[in-house]
């Protein structure tokens, strides 16, 4: 049970277990400069998202930057988890730099994360910067100055080439600084899709060779049957690269985690980071079909209310090692 208490937990001592892939979402209501402009059944899965979390669909008109962060807050303090890493979300800019204006159906601003990792201790800013951007370099020593942990991205949607040598010196300048990369591999749902040949892992050659450590958000898995599985090709990539991790945001939902079994493997383990995709629901029931989970286990935590903790429950039963949830404390600029 849930309850309604916030009290903060004390800081987090090193070696914690830490969320790295936890999203942030608002309206703007409280002056935030969050935007959320869903339409159709990406409005539809949203209010199924917020359900999902406890946050009423009604908050979608009123109170949602509010009701959202009170929510992981107390799911936080109430998990087994040390911390999470809270994400932005850049706009979406074309090759010349200038915003694509009606695309973007969320955008969460750095200095918000920014601030609220300064608010409370439980929250690691992740901040998203746009490379095409004219202030590019600039947003980043901005970042890098308020304590960002780490930089996210979304080349599918946010309409980023990694690869493009135009962008070398932003990845330099990361590298330099010791900042992470993390950028969604795999197909994508949610978000309208701009660029999806970027869905490939091999999109991060370049930041890789620039000596950035890139996670690869999903390990290349798809979100739906009908797109392209580039786990093979991430798993491939890990060989070649010692600064490639992958994530298992999103692993307890059926399709991206098809490859659960590959991912407990050696030497691949030793790449994982354990992430949930928060606010994206967290379901159990495949896992026990395939065999991953008893039913003891589902049956204990498919009804537990704090969602991050269930994810974290599902993984540890699944029989992902503590490094996988504790291995992000050495790669984030802490």
């Amino acid at each position: 049970m849930i309850s309604n208490a916030t009290s903060p937990k004390p800081p987090p001592p090193a070696g914690q277990p830490i969320d790295m892939h936890v999203h942030i979402m608002g309206n703007g209501s409280g002056g935030t400069g969050c935007r959320l402009r869903a339409s159709g059944w990406r409005r539809l899965m949203v209010m199924v998202m917020l359900k999902h979390i406890g946050v009423p669909p009604e908050a979608l008109c009123r109170g949602l930057d509010r009701l959202y962060v009170e929510r992981l807050l107390q799911f936080v303090r109430q998990s087994s988890l040390g911390s999470v890493v809270i994400l932005a979300q850049d706009q979406v800019y074309d090759d010349d730099g200038r915003v694509i204006e009606g695309i973007l159906s969320y955008y969460v601003p750095n200095s918000y994360v920014l601030e609220l990792g300064r608010r409370h201790h439980e929250f690691l800013p992740g901040v998203s910067i746009h490379p095409a951007r004219p202030d590019a370099l600039e947003e980043l020593e901005r970042c890098l100055a308020g304590g960002a942990v780490l930089m996210k991205c979304l080349p599918i949607s946010q309409n980023i080439d990694c690869n493009d040598r135009r962008y070398r010196r932003f990845w330099e300048r990361m590298a330099e600084a010791g900042l992470p990369l993390l950028a969604h591999t795999g197909s994508e749902h949610i978000l309208p899709v701009v660029r999806p040949e970027l869905a490939d892992p091999r999109v991060l050659r370049l930041p890789l060779e620039c000596g950035v450590t890139v996670i690869a958000a999903h390990c290349g898995t798809r979100s739906s049957p009908f797109t392209t599985d580039y786990f093979a090709v991430f798993a491939e990539m890990t060989r070649r690269y010692r600064r490639l991790y992958g994530d298992l945001s999103a692993f307890n939902m059926p399709i991206r985690g098809s490859h659960v079994r590959q991912c407990l493997q050696e030497p691949l383990v030793r790449r994982m980071l354990h992430g949930s995709d928060y606010p994206v629901p967290v379901v159990g029931h495949r896992s026990w079909i395939r065999g991953l989970i008893d039913w003891s286990t589902l049956r204990r935590w498919q009804r537990h209310p704090n969602v991050l903790e269930r994810d974290y429950q599902f993984k540890r039963a699944m029989g992902f090692p503590e490094e996988v949830f504790t291995r992000v404390n050495q790669l984030l600029r802490m």
